[in-house]
């Protein structure tokens, strides 16, 4: 089974699993899998709680380190018992695969219509930013582009995660939408996330399952960072769940 749950199923909240390695010194602990996606890419690491028989911690940060991911927390503790159970900071990670998805579907139609590639991004919660490759903006263009994102919300097509092998991905055109192939040259099985009918990328963060629900996506700012640079920001309203 991939150690790295995320990458199988994003709707994953809660796990059990066993500590395999655990830092006292700088309060982290290593599992044997996890749902806590560790940041990269543009997205923020997960946040959530590892509960014990006797002990609750709250987990702060979540990064990969030596090809392990380590999450971290705060608390005085002692490991007694390495059976524990993973619980998601779900309101938040939600939030962050609409928000993921958004910007999944913003590359997706500026690709499409203005063949712009992506040039650099980030996000966070219910909200983010690509630049890309346009000349020139406009308000006209980007009351354009902001229509077009939204019909694609509206259509409600499926989302999918495959893994494919590094000769298979290579044959895609377009896989990569980013200005440099951010790949590691040693990988060979190349998770993709692909929106039917408007998307296809190579990508290791989480998403919805349609784009209905990322919802309503608003444009809230534009801006040039320099010649064929230019920055769009998002954001999405919150929404219960």
């Amino acid at each position: 089974m991939n150690p790295r749950l995320y990458q199988i199923d994003s709707y994953i909240r809660e796990f059990n699993t066993e500590v395999v390695e655990h830092d006292a010194e700088v309060k982290a602990l290593a599992l044997a899998q996890t749902a806590f996606y560790p940041g990269g890419g543009g997205q923020p690491c997960d946040t959530g709680w590892l509960i014990f028989p006797n002990k609750k911690l709250r987990i702060w940060q979540v990064k990969v380190q030596n090809r392990k991911i380590w999450h971290y927390y705060k608390e005085d503790f002692q490991l007694t018992d390495i059976q524990v159970q993973g619980k998601l900071d779900w309101a938040r990670r939600y939030d962050l695969m609409r928000t993921h998805t958004a910007m999944h579907i913003l590359s997706a139609v500026a690709w499409q219509d203005y063949q712009v590639q992506v040039t650099g991004g980030n996000m966070d919660v219910l909200q983010g930013h690509l630049d890309f490759e346009f000349e020139t903006l406009s308000a006209e263009l980007i009351e354009s582009l902001e229509m077009k994102i939204n019909r694609e919300v509206k259509e409600a097509r499926r989302i999918e995660v495959k893994f494919l092998t590094r000769e298979q991905a290579e044959k895609i055109p377009d896989l990569i939408r980013t200005k440099v192939n951010l790949l590691p040259a040693n990988l060979q099985k190349i998770r993709v996330v692909e929106i039917e009918g408007l998307d296809l990328q190579a990508d290791g963060g989480t998403h919805v399952k349609n784009t209905a629900e990322v919802g309503q996506i608003a444009i809230t700012g534009y801006k040039s960072k320099g010649k064929n640079n230019k920055r769009i920001k998002i954001a999405l309203k919150e929404e219960k769940i």
